[in-house]
């Protein structure tokens, strides 16, 4: 079996975010990279397959060399070979046209991505590579058995869960479930010196045009100021809830 992760580099949760350029841009200045959460989930099942059904795993980011400390860190913890689209991630249309051609180049069976990534959060990119590979898709995905060249996948749907009995090439979106977190795993100094040795393939884009453009960003606003209420007030607690909080 032939796996293929998608990995995106994304900001830490802990950075602080900032603009420039008239809040048209996204200051990257001091703010650590990390591989997408969904995106490590998936990475750590495709390491479960290695690891008991001998396939072999490669990992693929869209972006300039700033990505590559990234790739670098999924190959510590178990890829065997990485490729770099080397384009900007402009928008989720560009970066699913570049994995496509890395999919079909590649004769994948299996193309494991988080269901979105925590930058943008747009969830769009691996349905995309879907439609233009024609491959099998299910997102949402929070467990993934193979047989053969067969897939049995769980996802999540509204009040409950979902089986769904597939065939490759197979397209999943990824999240927390298909493994927990605590089954994530840590590059050792082992790994990361083996990954040094390890392939990092540069490849040529495909000729595209972004179908979208951001205008401008704004943060979050400020939360407001938190009333106290006694627990023997009760009158005043509703009478904040209906005319502050306006919620009944």
């Amino acid at each position: 079996m032939k796996i293929l992760v998608c990995i995106s580099h994304v900001p830490d949760t802990t950075s602080k975010i900032n603009f420039t350029d008239g809040d048209s841009k996204f200051d990257t200045n001091g703010v650590q990279f990390v591989i997408n959460p969904n995106d490590e989930f998936g990475l750590t099942r495709a390491m479960w397959f290695k690891e008991k059904q001998s396939a072999s795993v490669d990992v693929v980011s869209v972006g300039g060399a700033e990505v590559e400390p990234t790739l670098r860190k999924a190959l510590a913890i178990g890829a065997d070979a990485a490729i770099r689209v080397n384009t900007i991630a402009t928008d989720g249309f560009t970066v699913a046209k570049q994995l496509a051609k890395v999919v079909r180049e590649g004769g994948y069976d299996l193309i494991i991505a988080g269901r979105e990534s925590l930058d943008y959060n747009g969830g769009m990119v691996p349905g995309m590579v879907a439609a233009l590979t024609e491959s099998n898709f299910v997102n949402n995905c929070n467990g993934i058995e193979v047989e053969g060249t067969n897939a049995t996948v769980s996802r999540e749907i509204d009040g409950g869960k979902e089986i769904v009995s597939t065939s490759f090439p197979l397209i999943i979106g990824g999240q927390k479930g298909i493994v927990e977190e605590s089954d994530l795993r840590i590059p050792n100094m082992r790994g990361i010196m083996m990954a040094r040795k390890k392939p990092l393939t540069i490849v040529d884009p495909v000729d595209t045009s972004a179908k979208t453009t951001s205008m401008s960003f704004e943060k979050p606003e400020a939360k407001g100021a938190v009333t106290l209420v006694s627990p023997d007030n009760i009158d005043e607690l509703v009478n904040l809830l209906h005319n502050e909080a306006k919620v009944i």
